[in-house]
């Protein structure tokens, strides 16, 4: 009884941050202190999950002020979810991150990393508009920092990239902000989803927030900034740019459509359905097209987050779960496949697709881990991508729009193109040798471990749909603890 009285919710705020307050203060102390934070991260999300099972959605008021003049926090099953993501994914991150990093670059990764994760956990966690803006900030300037973090041209270029791109956004989110603020008098979500009301202010507040979110997200065509930012970075830093970081913007979105803009009506809807079936053919082909892995892999992210939009339209509990599936499976199976990718850089020190030179051979946990990943893209059974895939498809054939359905197809195919492609010429004899150094176990196992979560995820589906449904995030009002 003493654990559920615990506000395990500002915990997992405070945590990360103190964590990177001491890997900043102690730089030598670092990594055992970044692994002890994020294994401390993972039990209190753990606790935060056995709190909401018990006493359903939780809310905090942060000081004793809660709104609308203070600040309030606000857990139900769609946050849960969220933070677990982060958890799963973050520890997997820190543990990968142990053999990658030598220890100059470490001093300056692991403060970096545990700020970022704070900013997640409280971005996941906020409950009105400006706490969003502000995490959204933090959240934006420490990934561009780890962008920066493998120093060289390419990197600098695709950060500096990265900075521009997330000011702008932010800037149109802030200006969403100032507009409903001006018109309503709060920025406290449920408070504006009582008093919201369609109106030229409103729909411009609804256009700029929408914008800037969908930039930050990389949706197509405004996904230019991301192939350069996920590919120069360090591999660790581009998992969790392709697994957390994006998610994050349409986490807001997502919350904002639901919650205050539920009136935005079907054409936007289909606009939105319309760039991520787009996104979704688009990224396929310029993945296939690729001669760098991780060039490849940045590009499928841009074809995965199209099929988070497909739900829009479908506008259905079952949409929305499959749009949630593809969100989780494709966090773990894109983890995975950029510390597949980390791993063939650290061994052979290129990451050129047609001089893998039978890298199989070597590294046969690396090729397992990133032909296990692109089951889940792929979406073949029995993988969570197959679960997110087939609720997708369920929904736009009960709604009658079979056309869906077609994008969902021929992406499927063009990731079984790509990741054949991989696979193929990494049993094959290249022309170039190369000299090659061992790959710690720990980042080989990590790999394979994240990819194996990907596939496991299809086999717990009534589990986190039941997760899904605490708080009733998508119809209904949930019991606030």
């Amino acid at each position: 009884m003493l654990a559920l009285d615990i506000p395990w919710g500002v915990m997992a705020i405070i945590l990360p941050l103190a964590g990177a307050m001491s890997c900043f203060l102690w730089p030598r102390c670092a990594l055992p202190l970044g692994l002890v934070t994020a294994l401390a991260i993972v039990i209190c999300v753990a606790g935060l999950g056995w709190q909401l099972l018990e006493q359903g959605a939780q809310r905090y008021a942060v000081g004793g002020w809660g709104a609308p003049l203070g600040i309030d926090l606000y857990a139900d099953g769609l946050t849960l979810l969220m933070l677990m993501m982060t958890a799963v994914v973050g520890l997997g991150i820190s543990i990968y991150s142990c053999g990658y990093f030598n220890q100059d670059r470490a001093r300056h990764f692991w403060p970096l990393w545990m700020f970022l994760w704070a900013a997640l956990n409280a971005l996941f966690l906020s409950a009105d508009i400006f706490n969003l803006y502000v995490t959204l900030e933090l959240l934006g300037l420490a990934a561009v920092a780890l962008v920066a973090l493998a120093g060289g041209a390419d990197a600098l270029t695709g950060a500096m990239r990265y900075l521009l791109v997330s000011l702008l956004g932010s800037l149109c989110y802030l200006l969403g902000v100032a507009l409903l603020y001006h018109s309503f008098g709060s920025v406290d979500i449920a408070t504006l989803a009582e008093r919201v009301e369609s109106s030229p202010a409103v729909w411009a507040a609804m256009g700029l927030m929408i914008t800037g979110l969908l930039l930050k997200t990389a949706l197509f065509p405004l996904h230019f900034w991301l192939p350069s930012a996920h590919a120069s970075a360090p591999a660790p830093v581009s998992a969790l740019l392709s697994a957390l970081v994006v998610k994050a913007s349409f986490y807001i979105l997502l919350r904002l459509w639901l919650e205050i803009f539920p009136f935005a009506g079907a054409a936007l809807a289909q606009l939105l359905g319309l760039l991520g079936a787009a996104a979704v053919l688009w990224g396929g082909l310029q993945a296939l097209r690729q001669t760098r892995l991780k060039m490849l892999i940045a590009y499928s992210t841009v074809a995965q987050l199209g099929y988070l939009f497909l739900a829009f339209p479908l506008a259905s509990i079952t949409g929305w779960t499959g749009a949630l599936y593809v969100l989780l499976s494709h966090a773990a199976a894109k983890t995975a496949m950029f510390m597949a990718a980390g791993n063939i850089l650290y061994f052979g020190g290129h990451d050129r697709i047609v001089d893998l030179d039978r890298v199989v051979q070597h590294l046969p946990l690396t090729i397992t881990a990133f032909a296990l990943a692109g089951i889940s893209i792929m979406g073949l059974p029995p993988s969570g991508g197959f679960i997110a895939k087939w609720l997708l498809l369920e929904a736009a054939i009960r709604s009658g729009q079979w056309w869906w359905g077609i994008a969902l197809i021929l992406g499927g195919l063009l990731s079984a193109a790509w990741v054949f492609k991989v696979v193929g010429y990494a049993f094959t004899r290249s022309e170039v040798p190369h000299e090659a150094r061992a790959v710690p176990a720990a980042m080989e196992w990590t790999a394979l471990l994240m990819a194996v979560v990907a596939i496991l995820l299809g086999l717990f589906v009534p589990w986190l749909l039941a997760l899904m449904e605490i708080g009733l995030p998508f119809g209904g009002e949930g019991s606030a603890g």
